[in-house]
């Protein structure tokens, strides 16, 4: 495993201590990203190490065969990553990499799994976070099995999964009648509260929001890890990521470049070309799609965010400017479409390629569709396209999208006179 050198602002790149647990830059509140000694892991990480180490060690399945590129501590595992890429039946470069096979059914297992690991090995005893979900449940399930309390507020309209995800596991649930951004201002008002009044370290909470604290990435990134192994180690043309957050397209970008520092990506004519970012949003909820179809370095808060996609629903992300020159310095585009042509997409896949997309996954397929039909993307150009969840944790949301009821069961109705036939009673 890797020894952290340092945490690193992302916006002034200041660097701070990894000793002890860390939030935002103490200078610019700016996200940390953890860096590692670049030089003494091109001599200890070895890519062609990593099947092997996977196939002889337990504790190198699924994301941890990355240990090499992954800080130094005893994981708390539930069998997060390494989740299948499937070849689209219809489309030959397509390939959709099915995060909904990650234990909580998300890809938000990687990150949290990461995150609640750093936490247990720090000591911290309450985790809190505002969710839209999946984080919550990825969350409650790995903090149970770290033994640690998790604080959860979800909008109080979330799928049913998600709050059956915080009772079952123990966390302390509370639904809100609000967006994630309320959510949010709940755990800095109760942490502010926390403050002012002494609480002790041991029952104080620690906030495990996306990009306000530094191991999300580092979990979320063993995705760019995957995919460029699962295809030869070499990039795809275009990766098209639902994003809500964004910190799954930031953790990929920042594997790409750990990677070609390491040597473990081919190069194209002599040079790494990476793919294409693209991020994908719900008309209802698209700050993202907005700014940067307006040419604008920052998101604004959108307003009256609506989607049945609700990992979607994310009216301000918190790193929007990193998101937003990730897409445009890869030659990729954020792109919304409304909840029709998502849940449309719905039907479509599982018809004709037997995946039941998440609404979320359904948003990046809605835009795939989209391009191939203007000619942007032809359909040989290999694409790796990320269902976030499974469909299956949207039931309630997809088919109220679907105006689907469950069908009521009919009694047969009993007769109000039964002839028995003269036996052992008169005709």
């Amino acid at each position: 495993m890797a020894v952290i050198a340092s945490l690193e602002c992302s916006r002034c790149h200041h660097h701070v201590s990894a000793e002890t647990p860390q939030t935002l830059c103490p200078l610019c509140a700016g996200s940390l990203y953890v860096r590692y000694d670049m030089d003494q892991l091109k001599k200890t990480a070895k890519r062609d190490e990593i099947a092997s180490r996977a196939a002889a060690s337990p504790a190198s399945l699924g994301m941890w065969r990355y240990a090499s590129v992954l800080p130094e501590v005893t994981p708390v595992t539930l069998g997060e990553g390494w989740t299948p890429m499937l070849q689209s039946k219809r489309y030959p470069g397509l390939y959709i990499k099915e995060e909904g096979a990650n234990p909580t059914g998300t890809f938000k297992a990687r990150g949290l799994g990461m995150a609640v690991t750093m936490a247990k090995h720090y000591g911290l005893q309450h985790l809190a976070v505002p969710s839209a979900g999946n984080a919550a449940g990825a969350l409650a399930a790995y903090a149970a099995a770290a033994g640690i309390t998790a604080h959860i507020f979800m909008p109080q309209d979330v799928p049913l999964a998600n709050y059956l995800e915080g009772i079952v596991y123990g966390a302390d649930v509370t639904m809100v009648d609000g967006l994630i951004s309320d959510c949010a201002r709940m755990v800095a008002e109760n942490m502010k509260a926390q403050k002012e009044a002494n609480t002790p370290i041991s029952q104080a909470w620690f906030d495990i929001s996306s990009l306000k604290e530094p191991f999300r990435v580092e979990g979320k990134k063993t995705m760019g890890y995957e995919l460029v192994e699962q295809l030869g180690w070499q990039y795809p043309d275009a990766v098209f990521y639902p994003t809500g957050g964004g910190v799954g397209l930031i953790g990929m970008w920042k594997a790409f470049e750990e990677m070609e520092q390491l040597g473990w990506v081919a190069k194209r004519d002599g040079q790494y070309k990476r793919p294409k970012m693209y991020a994908l949003q719900s008309s209802g909820c698209a700050p993202i799609a907005k700014a940067y179809a307006e040419h604008k370095p920052a998101s604004e808060f959108f307003q009256n965010a609506a989607t049945f996609a609700a990992g979607l629903r994310v009216p301000k992300p918190y790193a929007d400017t990193i998101i937003l020159d990730i897409v445009r310095e890869s030659g990729g585009a954020a792109i919304a479409h409304p909840d029709a042509r998502i849940l449309a997409s719905i039907l479509d896949w599982a018809k004709n390629e037997g995946i039941f997309l998440s609404p979320e996954g359904a948003a990046a397929t809605a835009a795939y569709d989209a391009l191939i039909a203007s000619g942007e993307l032809k359909p040989s150009d290999k694409v790796v396209l990320f269902n976030t969840g499974a469909g299956l944790k949207y039931t309630d949301m997809t088919a109220e999208a679907m105006h689907l009821k469950r069908p009521l069961e009919k009694k047969a109705a009993l007769p109000t006179r039964t002839p028995v036939g003269g036996i052992i009673t008169p005709q």
